[in-house]
């Protein structure tokens, strides 16, 4: 294990609006508002046609190839992210979600992008006097968080 220490700062309460996507959404809002890490958590509704991502393909095979998953119908959604600059000191957003319609649940990463249906909640909590980035791992393609 690896780790940080931070202080929360500023936290934000945000309204998504109808058709709004993640994660651009909040990588946007992030970067204006001068945020490079942060924690946050969603809920709300999201649109049809979002991608999910749902796996990989195979979890011996590196680097490994995601399966997707496309909804179908609108869903509503609970999700929780973490926001960490990448090697550009950029805000990445990495926020795995549980979407529910009919009774029925999805669950994944939401990086292929999703759209906000009519409401979307967020708070985001800002987190200051660390220094933990997302550094991109050359076997695995992944950009691991690095404390």
């Amino acid at each position: 294990m690896k780790y940080s220490e931070g202080k929360i700062n500023r936290v934000f309460v945000i309204r998504l609006e109808d058709k709004d996507k993640l994660p651009d959404v909040i990588e946007s809002f992030c970067q204006k508002n001068k945020i490079l890490r942060a924690m946050c958590i969603l809920v709300g509704g999201i649109n049809t046609g979002g991608k999910l991502v749902v796996g990989p393909k195979n979890g011996l095979q590196m680097p490994p190839e995601p399966l997707s998953y496309t909804l179908k119908g609108v869903h509503e959604i609970s999700a929780v992210g973490t926001i960490f600059p990448d090697s550009k000191g950029k805000p990445r957003l990495h926020m795995h979600a549980a979407l529910g319609r009919k009774g029925k649940t999805k669950a994944g990463c939401i990086r292929l992008g999703i759209e906000i249906w009519k409401i979307g909640e967020i708070i985001l909590f800002e987190i200051l006097n660390n220094t933990a980035k997302r550094i991109k791992d050359k076997d695995t393609g992944f950009e691991f968080l690095e404390p």
